[in-house]
């Protein structure tokens, strides 16, 4: 392992650590009434997970000088509407999955119900907790935190993730161009990274030119993140996974490696990769950690 990969891995083991504590403290208590709905909340975030799109709020939040307890209201913000957004797409209406992260998902473990209102409380947590939470180090606070909620809400809708989610149900059994997965993937999988990215930088000094160009970064490890992903249901195995492995295959939905090919789409990866290291070198901010979190989305095994 490089220097560099060693110093990244070490950093993602902090803020890993650092996430969950914050996730444990913005969550209901399993205890308070109603006690299930609390209990599967914490089910469905506490169970483990890469925790990437906090890793990059605050690899982000970091390159422009942010307070971390100021990141860690963006980071848990943005992962409450990531882990809403698996609860629902594991439920039988959508990819009616029975793994996630190695466990039972939330309406196997709960029931159906209970994981719809699990989504729907996640959701509006997030939005609380931007709202809510004390961001005195950010100046001017109130236009700040307008702009966040305003981009987490984007980014989360109908013309970000849930769009996307939209797309990919309607693409099952159809022929896409790779213009139209692409477009796919950016509101899908693509958006919420990206407000990852950008919300970390809000906590921080970032002017209009630094969030376009951080903006283009997060383009591109954003699609670089699906295609891995596409490329590890492919190759991989359930155990290596945490979830089912081979179920787009199995259910007949537009990939990477479906209309590309392995070697294609590892291809793809390689120059994504790139793109995303070149729109980094065009912030002129120190950004080691984004630099390595791109490799680490890019090498990653699960």
């Amino acid at each position: 392992m490089s220097d560099l990969s060693s110093n990244i891995a070490a950093w993602m083991t902090v803020i890993q650590r650092r996430t969950e504590t914050a996730l444990d403290h913005c969550l209901p208590p399993a205890a308070l009434a109603p006690t299930r709905l609390h209990e599967a909340m914490r089910y469905s975030v506490l169970g483990g997970g890469k925790r990437m799109r906090p890793l990059l709020c605050h690899a982000a939040g970091e390159a422009l000088g942010a307070d971390p307890r100021v990141v860690d209201t963006a980071a848990c913000a943005v992962e409450l509407i990531h882990a809403y957004s698996l609860v629902h797409d594991d439920m039988p209406c959508m990819d009616d999955d029975a793994l996630r992260r190695g466990r039972p998902t939330c309406h196997v473990e709960f029931d159906e119900a209970t994981a719809l209102l699990v989504g729907d409380a996640l959701q509006t947590q997030a939005f609380q907790l931007l709202a809510e939470s004390e961001l005195p180090l950010i100046t001017p606070s109130c236009q700040r935190r307008l702009s966040m909620l305003a981009l987490l809400a984007h980014a989360a809708g109908s013309r970000g993730m849930a769009g996307g989610q939209a797309i990919d149900l309607a693409a099952v059994g159809m022929a896409l161009t790779v213009e139209e997965l692409e477009f796919m993937h950016i509101h899908k999988t693509g958006a919420l990274i990206r407000a990852a990215v950008l919300l970390g930088a809000h906590c921080g000094d970032a002017d209009d030119a630094t969030l376009q160009a951080l903006g283009h970064y997060a383009n591109r490890a954003g699609l670089l993140f699906q295609v891995v992903d596409d490329i590890l249901d492919a190759e991989s195995n359930t155990a290596t996974l945490g979830k089912t492995a081979g179920k787009d295959a199995a259910n007949d939905k537009p990939t990477y490696v479906s209309m590309l090919g392995l070697t294609r789409a590892k291809e793809l990866c390689a120059r994504l990769r790139a793109e995303a290291h070149e729109a980094l070198d065009a912030c002129l901010l120190d950004t080691g950690r984004l630099a390595g979190l791109t490799d680490y989305i890019a090498e990653r095994t699960f």
